[in-house]
């Protein structure tokens, strides 16, 4: 059986080293897949477990020379610690400052600025013996492995300056006159600049990439619970699902949970995206990391930690975080081949150079500044970054993407497939008008009767538009049996007193209706009712658009995408929501197998289509889409096979959440094109001598800090 894991993984340095953990699990025969993202220090695997264990993968990566912790969905992901800076990089900039005091003299003609030979060796010998070992240790796992990463270029670098340099000064024939040209302050400052970019890359990617920070902090750590008749205050990992907690004005909402008593209103946007707060009273549903912004309210716990909403959310968002976007494959094959080849650039570098200049100092200095340059960590971070900060902007407008890929896809849409009913419009319709077959046995009454007898076993908004309107009336139901569901077309059941019962569309029931003078016949959706196959009557049922529906469909149609509805309900319905909304495709009368096929016929004709729905009905439809985005609360299967879900009912969310991924996907190419620029400009200055070794550490460091820095820009995109 295929099972999916993920796991932390500790010690990687750059894209090279997530390709090496790649290459090594997907050589197994056991394995189906195996994805490494870089910027979240991520592996998601999947395995086939009768074969092997994730104890097991792990010990596989492990041998590889990196840590791997298992991530389970049980638990909520646990807060990052505050990146510190380590005491080896504080001894490490200490030992620098006095190779920068002379550097900086030695560039106004101030040579005595730079501390004696001897002095500088000890400084450097401390550096490249003692404090540069974690680098030699992770090169010399990446060689075992068969994959180079970018601690060895600067092993190679680093190592033979010094080795330069000890030369120099105690063995060359200028030694014994003062007169040796020494080069300590390059390794120095080489390992001294790495060392802050990987700090400085490490604290971006662990605070300001990640939202699941920002999530973390929205649970209380304290909260009221109600025990033996007291009120107490206790740690949140006490409370137990039954508890009473009490939440007062400006405290958070630890559990999901059921409101006892109390009232007010809470901000859930954590969730929804909506910047509104919701009333909160008896018999109402809070949500965990809520804000009470007004009153107090009494709430009994149902659902703790991961199992909240919150908790959901939590664990989708690490784990979309944490897969790869397909644009990734670029960075991937390019940092594969990317040390090797630099590599043999710096070899050639140092023959060319020696053999022009006739001077192997000047050539080795050259080399070492295309090992170091040539950095393919700023390539690696170029995609998960913008994708992890892309996640995040989405989850605050109430988006959850399933994967980067999907996120990804959605960038390219170009067409929109929306259902009507709870998509569009409010998804609470009313009945508007009734009919009932002449010299029918059944009156009006009986009619409401019946029809909710049957469609209380339906979850559909006109099934529960009817329940509530016979209940408005004071009828009592009778009981239905043996509900059966006929997708896309009705429902049966038998009712206890009356028969076989049908309701559904006209001809589900067998209903031919007259011409109606009442024009709401026209635009409604018709629900018929037959009893033992002989109709007896139907319902016109109106549903009013959602406030936000047209503005969506104007921001939509604003960036270059064209709508299409395409609805179960009669093509007039369609057509007058459609006019009123300005969408020139509208397709009523829909199966779900039609909505698949014409969705086939959009993606054929070369569109990239994203179908929105949240029914069952939608879920061939949704399947078949490039796309698809499900309705929070809607069907089981429609969640399940959707690619993303919007936590409101509103199209301005799918509207949201196309413009996040085109931002986003924008945000990758910028990236990717920076990285490819910054070594196809960096290598040949550096290999013809305008780079020296330590200006190319420091460029190094600063190119992944810009690559992060521009994937930041992300949570500031307007997208409007």
């Amino acid at each position: 059986m295929q099972q999916k894991v993920r796991f932390q993984i500790e010690g990687m340095t750059c894209q090279a080293c997530a390709s090496r953990i790649e290459k090594v699990l997907n050589k197994k025969d056991f394995v189906e897949s195996a994805g490494v993202n870089f910027a979240s220090e991520e592996a998601q695997v999947t395995f086939d477990d009768s074969k092997t264990s994730a104890a097991d993968i792990a010990k596989i990566i492990e041998k590889t020379g990196y840590g791997a912790k298992e991530k389970t969905e049980d638990a909520l992901p646990q807060p990052e610690e505050a990146a510190h800076v380590s005491w080896r990089l504080w001894l490490l900039l200490a030992i620098n400052i006095p190779f920068l005091i002379g550097m900086a003299g030695m560039m106004i003609g101030r040579h005595d600025w730079m501390i004696p030979p001897v002095w500088q060796f000890v400084l450097a010998s401390v550096v490249q013996l003692w404090l540069a070992i974690p680098f030699y240790k992770s090169a010399w796992a990446s060689i075992k492995g068969g994959l180079a990463n970018m601690d060895v270029l600067v092993t190679i670098g680093t190592v033979s300056i010094y080795l330069y340099s000890v030369y120099m000064l105690f063995f060359s024939p200028h030694a014994a006159h003062g007169m040796a040209h020494v080069y300590f302050e390059v390794g120095v400052m080489v390992i001294g600049f790495v060392s802050l970019g990987k700090f400085l890359e490490h604290r971006t990617k662990k605070s300001s990439l990640n939202s699941l920070g920002l999530l973390l902090k929205l649970t209380p750590t304290q909260v009221n619970v109600q025990r033996n008749g007291e009120w107490k205050q206790l740690p949140i990992d006490q409370v137990q699902i039954g508890d009473l907690i009490r939440a007062n004005h400006g405290e958070r909402i630890a559990a999901d949970g059921i409101i006892e008593s109390g009232s007010g209103w809470a901000d859930e946007s954590h969730l929804t995206g909506e910047s509104n707060p919701e009333e909160k009273k008896a018999g109402g549903k809070v949500l965990a990391g809520a804000l009470m912004t007004e009153g107090s309210v009494v709430y009994r716990a149902t659902q703790l930690g991961s199992q909240t909403l919150l908790g959901d959310m939590m664990n989708a968002l690490s784990e979309a975080q944490g897969s790869k976007a397909p644009i990734a494959r670029v960075a991937d094959k390019a940092a594969a081949v990317f040390v090797p080849t630099v590599v043999g650039i710096a070899l050639l570098t140092f023959i060319a150079t020696w053999l022009v200049k006739g001077d192997w100092t000047v050539a080795l200095m050259h080399a070492v500044a295309v090992l170091v340059i040539a950095c393919p960590c700023a390539l690696g971070l170029a995609t998960p970054a913008a994708i992890m900060v892309g996640m995040g902007k989405a989850v605050k407008h109430g988006i959850w993407f399933k994967d980067a890929a999907a996120m990804e896809e959605a960038a390219h849409v170009d067409a929109v497939v929306l259902d009507k009913t709870g998509t569009l419009t409010e998804g609470r319709p009313q009945v508007a008008a009734v009919y009932c077959v002449p010299d029918s046995d059944f009156d009006e009454d009986a009619l409401y009767r019946i029809a909710a007898a049957v469609e209380q076993n339906a979850a559909h908004p006109l099934a529960r538009a009817i329940v509530s309107a016979a209940q408005a009336r004071g009828l009592e139901i009778p009981a239905a049996q043996n509900a059966q569901t006929v997708v896309g077309a009705g429902i049966t059941a038998e009712v206890e007193g009356v028969g076989l019962v049908k309701a559904g569309k006209a001809e589900f029931a067998e209903l031919t209706l007259p011409k109606f003078s009442d024009g709401v016949w026209d635009i409604a959706s018709i629900v018929a009712v037959s009893v033992d196959n002989k109709p007896i009557g139907a319902f016109a049922l109106a549903d009013a658009l959602k406030a936000d529906t047209a503005e969506a469909i104007g921001r939509l149609k604003k960036h270059g995408i064209d709508v299409y509805i395409m609805s179960g309900d009669n093509q007039g319905t369609v057509e007058y929501v459609a006019k009123q909304l300005g969408i020139a495709h509208a397709f009523g009368n829909m199966s779900p197998r039609d909505k698949a096929a014409e969705v086939q016929k959009l993606k054929a004709a070369g569109k990239t289509v994203a179908m929105v729905g949240d029914g069952i009905n939608d879920a061939p439809a949704l399947a078949a889409a490039n796309v698809s985005f499900a309705m929070k609360g809607g069907a089981d299967v429609a969640e399940h096979t959707a690619s993303a879900t919007l936590m409101q009912h509103s199209v301005n969310q799918l509207a949201d959440a196309l413009l996040v991924s085109q931002a986003t996907l924008k945000n990758i190419k910028q990236n990717l094109f920076f990285a490819f620029f910054y070594n196809i400009l960096g290598i040949p200055l550096a290999a013809l001598g305008f780079l020296n070794p330590v200006i190319a550490g420091a460029a190094m460091a600063a190119s992944s800090v810009s690559v992060l820095s521009n994937a930041l820009r992300l949570k500031r995109v307007n997208i409007e």
